[in-house]
């Protein structure tokens, strides 16, 4: 495999011809390789200082790739190289192209190592912080077997795939979210100028309120009176929840509860499973040996909850295990997954097996996201709805009780 090094966040002071002021962020290797990025735009350094991850975090631009971008290049890529071209001549054409700033300065970079004489996976492996180990991994055994364009194919199916599904499970969370948003507005707006309105209404009739009425209402003071703290305890709540997330104990606790959560587990299973699969059906077939798929299947594998027992799995297999065996073990993936790797061992076919199986997992995702999405739904509504009626009942039942009176 090739040497991997990591590039670091500059932020640089320039100067144009015309000593014209110019500051930023870059990614470069070192100060010497961003002097020549900066020089490529016709700027000179004048100060530069390494940022760190924080820093980049909360003020620069994105320094990850899309995966539309990736899967573009890779298609792109190997028409090219199907065409007789040669890798160079495809890099200086790909590196004009519409793709992000950042991706086209890798480009330009890659471009200029391959050619210098350096492999192709050997100048992606430079930028192994960006580029998933995954793709550097396929295109270094390509290079080896000659066979490219077709793995560029199949990188690009991959991560097509991934990048669809990944998506739906996403837009399928978006009717609920908006469900309990709006949820949320119409009680803010029941207590903020409804139900104040009625109060005033009650006290100029001097009616006896009922116990649920003054409940009401004392809560729609308290939310009329207070709002300016409660606005800003709601936004010290989502920076104690965002800094929680940022250590990596809570983060496991919420990938077991996706895991583990009686709506949600099912589409976080078939999500884990169909990425595995296709992964590890793609690197096989591609010439990667098993267990170096394995290590690198590791890094694909999202859900911390899933990764824990994957990495005792993994380390059974290093020491002789079967996969089928070890995963059965430490229950890693439903039984159903690790039957059908028991069935792709035994016939010599793993990698055939899971490229089947992967339309399997990927109706499971379909099917387990509109059962969720048709159970949480009704619940939303009916929240609302109880929410909404008792909040009426409070408000209108002092007044149906004067009617009844008159």
């Amino acid at each position: 495999m090739p040497e991997k090094n990591e590039l670091k966040k500059f932020k640089y002071l320039a100067v144009d011809i015309n000593r014209k002021k110019s500051a930023g962020f870059m990614l470069a290797k070192n100060k010497d390789d961003l002097k020549h990025l900066l020089l490529k735009a016709n700027l000179y350094l004048v100060s530069c200082k390494v940022v760190s991850d924080n820093v980049i975090n909360f003020f620069s631009t994105s320094t990850t790739i899309k995966t539309a971008e990736i899967t573009t290049f890779c298609r792109e890529f190997s028409i090219m190289i199907n065409s007789g071209m040669t890798i160079v001549d495809s890099l200086e054409l790909l590196k004009e192209q519409p793709y992000s700033s950042l991706f086209k300065r890798i480009l330009t970079t890659v471009h200029n190592d391959v050619r210098s004489g350096l492999l192709l996976s050997e100048a992606f492996g430079k930028y192994n912080k960006i580029f998933p180990e995954m793709f550097i991994s396929m295109v270094y055994v390509a290079e080896l077997s000659g066979s490219l364009d077709v793995t560029l194919i199949e990188l690009a199916s991959y991560y097509e795939r991934n990048y669809k599904i990944e998506r739906k499970a996403k837009n399928a969370l978006i009717y609920p979210t908006l469900l309990s948003v709006l949820t949320v507005g119409v009680i803010i707006l029941l207590m903020v100028a409804i139900v104040p309105t009625f109060k005033s209404t009650l006290e100029k009739l001097d009616v006896e309120m009922p116990p649920i009425t003054k409940t009401i209402i004392s809560i729609s003071d308290f939310v009329v009176t207070n709002y300016a703290y409660l606005l800003l305890g709601l936004l010290v709540a989502i920076l104690i929840i965002y800094l929680l997330f940022r250590i990596e104990k809570v983060k496991y606790l919420w990938d077991a509860f996706k895991a583990t959560a009686p709506l949600i587990s099912k589409v976080t299973s078939s999500l884990v499973c169909a990425s595995f699969t296709r992964g590890f059906s793609a690197l096989i077939s591609g010439g990667v040996d098993v267990v170096k798929s394995l290590e690198i299947m590791r890094n694909i594998i999202k859900n911390r909850y899933y990764k824990q027992k994957y990495d005792l799995a993994y380390k059974e297999v290093i020491m002789g295990s079967s996969i089928s065996a070890a995963f059965a073990k430490y229950k890693v993936f439903p039984k159903i997954l690790t039957q059908i790797i028991a069935t792709g061992e035994n016939s010599g076919s793993l990698d055939t097996v899971l490229a089947k199986s992967t339309s399997y997992f990927d109706e499971n995702i379909e099917t387990a996201l509109l059962r969720m999405t048709t159970l949480i739904e009704p619940l939303i509504i009916c929240i609302m709805g109880v929410i909404i009626a008792i909040v009426i009942l409070a408000v209108f039942s002092p007044l149906l009780s004067i009617m009844n009176t008159l």
